[in-house]
């Protein structure tokens, strides 16, 4: 990790700058247009920068809250925002949360999910620390090749009496087999709780993925596609959930007096829940732009031997929040050796998800965590690169990438 201070002024009074930059945390720095060959000024690429509406259109929020003095506990703008979301996801019912995984850890909380867990190993860890935070055990089963999402076909050998719920993820936003899944937990009379972190926005031909499931779980990380900074929430199907997700977000507290179970302090802030009112205003060009990146990839990448770009799976409307490729072995350098050499060129791709969830020390020792059983996920671990993709990256910025990998092939 490296820290610097720089001075600078602010009104016209000397203020001191402070920058951290370390692995995992993004820098707040613009890039201007650059050419493959400008080697001395090129500005470092990151995989991923957070998306910021006009701070003047903020600003009058932040005045709101300022005025009204009420910071967090269901505010105006919470309420505002729930109601917004509900309408642009088409969905019923929503609760927000102050991040993800406080979201994902009360979702099992509500359906009182015990036991054992049957989960995918290719994901962020999140996803199965929710389960470990719960005291519940994860089952990992292995992906299907195409999607990268858990593999329906393989669930059924992996269920015992002790398992009590599924958890997938829609994979870089490409929704699982909803069907498939939903018919082996009606079967087995199995909870369906969905980690949605990436797939905000994304419908199939009925509508909003998001409303399959008992419920289902978004991230508005300021990684992802909609940020309000830090939040997450909960998509849930009737009020009767959501009020019990309500108290539990909220220390378990029904009225001031009343506590009926050991809930956590899992709320959104006003200033929070403003800055995701401002962001839906621009949700869909900011689509818009992923898209024209998206398709600039592919063209780019298209001829290059051993570059495969994964494809969506049938979503009516996508929200392109990654660009993964796999590094396959007809190509010249191995997936981590092109991963270095991008780097070395200020190009900062991701390897999402590189180790897998059970090769860390947690998970190594569950039976399910050998990777003998997990081939798929295995091998797309060590294939995958995500490169850089968000609205305000230029298109001259995606041919220069493009054009590293086809000179590095």
């Amino acid at each position: 990790m490296s820290v610097s201070m720089k001075y600078k002024t602010f009104n016209g009074n000397p203020v001191s700058v402070i920058r951290v930059q370390s692995e995992g945390v993004i820098p707040m720095k613009q890039h201007r247009s650059i050419s493959y060959t400008d080697s001395v000024n090129e500005e470092e690429i990151l995989v991923t920068k957070p998306v910021l509406p006009p701070f003047s259109e903020f600003l009058p929020m932040l005045e709101t809250i300022w005025n009204n003095r009420q910071l967090t506990n269901a505010g105006p703008f919470h309420q505002q925002f729930e109601e917004a979301l509900c309408s642009y996801l088409g969905v019923e019912h929503i609760c927000l949360f102050a991040n993800g995984t406080l979201a994902l850890v009360t979702a099992l909380q509500a359906l009182r999910i015990t036991g054992e867990v049957i989960t995918t190993p290719y994901s962020f860890v999140a996803t199965s620390h929710a389960l470990l935070w719960n005291g519940i055990k994860p089952v990992f089963v292995d992906i299907d090749q195409h999607t990268l999402n858990l593999d329906p076909g393989k669930i059924e050998a992996a269920i015992t009496p002790q398992t009590t719920a599924i958890l997938p993820v829609h994979c870089y936003g490409h929704p699982c087999d909803v069907d498939a899944l939903q018919t082996i937990a009606d079967t087995y009379n199995l909870r369906l709780i969905y980690d949605a972190a990436h797939a905000f926005a994304v419908n199939n031909a009925h509508g909003s993925i998001l409303n399959y499931g008992d419920l289902s779980v978004l991230s508005f990380h300021a990684t992802k596609i909609f940020n309000t900074f830090e939040g997450g929430a909960i998509v849930c199907p009737d009020r009767k959930t959501k009020n019990r997700i309500d108290q539990l977000k909220n220390f378990g507290f029904v009225n001031e007096t009343t506590v009926v179970a050991p809930g956590i302090n899992g709320k959104m802030s006003e200033f929070n829940a403003a800055l995701g009112l401002m962001q839906l205003k621009y949700i869909d060009s900011y689509i818009e732009k992923r898209r024209t990146i998206d398709q600039r990839y592919r063209q780019r990448l298209a001829a290059i031997q051993g570059i495969t770009c994964l494809k969506g799976v049938g979503e009516r409307t996508p929200n392109y929040s990654y660009f993964p490729i796999l590094v396959e072995e007809a190509y010249s350098l191995s997936r981590d050796e092109l991963y270095h050499q991008l780097k070395n060129r200020k190009i900062h791709p991701r390897r999402y998800f590189y180790p897998l969830i059970p090769e860390f020390s947690m998970y190594r020792g569950l039976p399910s965590a050998r990777l003998d059983l997990l081939p798929v996920a295995m091998e797309a671990s060590r294939k995958v690169l995500c490169l850089p993709i968000y609205p305000d990256l230029e298109l001259d910025v995606i041919d220069r990438i493009s054009a590293c990998i086809a000179d590095l092939s």
